[in-house]
């Protein structure tokens, strides 16, 4: 009786202790362009089974209770101007600047939300083995600024899948920063880069000496 007892407390009092949250795999780093470029791996890419669908998006946002999708979620945060958020999540208003090409947009649908690292080039560069879960955590990606960004349709359908070593914003001011960005999300999520990209990389770093990169791996 004693022991049935002593076993019943214990199981209660664990059952109000809190759920640890999940800590990431390791602190947030920052560290110059160039020495972070030298931090991908290399490896070969292959785009064999690719499907877009393999990474659901948009799903419900960070948070789910406000209605919104992920995209709105990013259009909501990015703006510097707010836009009127409305039934069903409906935006109006409000103002963003694209930095690819360094303009300014007043409508929420002449915007893009780009994913700073390609679906398809994750793919290639090592999501290809991930877990459908986590093809959605990178697709919804909003635990770092850097990974998915709202822009001009024209310039995200201009880039579409492509490296560096391929495409750059058209606004060359907006080149370190992309640079940075594309490193930080890859070093994010532990994704590779071929040997054209990483020479591109390595190129575009030498010109922007003062430009940092911050980055927190996912666990």
């Amino acid at each position: 009786m004693l022991t049935s007892a002593l076993r019943g407390l214990t199981a209660a009092f664990l059952a109000v202790l809190p759920v640890a949250a999940p800590t990431p795999a390791h602190a947030a780093e920052t560290v110059p362009v160039a020495e972070a470029v030298t931090r991908l791996p290399i490896a070969t890419e292959s785009r064999e089974g690719y499907d877009r669908d393999a990474f659901r998006h948009w799903n419900s946002g960070a948070d789910p209770s406000d209605g919104c999708s992920t995209r709105n979620e990013i259009l909501i945060s990015e703006a510097v101007e707010p836009p009127t958020v409305g039934p069903r999540c409906r935006l109006s208003g409000g103002s963003w600047w694209s930095y690819y090409d360094q303009v300014w947009v007043t409508s929420a649908s002449s915007l893009d939300i780009d994913h700073m690292v390609p679906l398809a080039e994750s793919w290639d560069s090592g999501a290809s083995s991930w877990t459908a879960q986590r093809r959605e955590a990178y697709a919804n990606d909003q635990g770092a600024g850097a990974s998915l960004v709202a822009v001009t349709a024209r310039s995200n359908r201009s880039k579409a899948d492509q490296d560096p070593a391929q495409w750059m914003p058209p606004a060359a001011e907006a080149h370190c920063r992309y640079v940075a960005e594309w490193v930080g999300t890859k070093l994010r999520w532990s994704l590779t880069a071929d040997e054209t990209e990483l020479a591109a990389l390595q190129e575009a770093a030498g010109s922007c000496p003062d430009q940092q990169v911050t980055y927190e791996p996912v666990a």
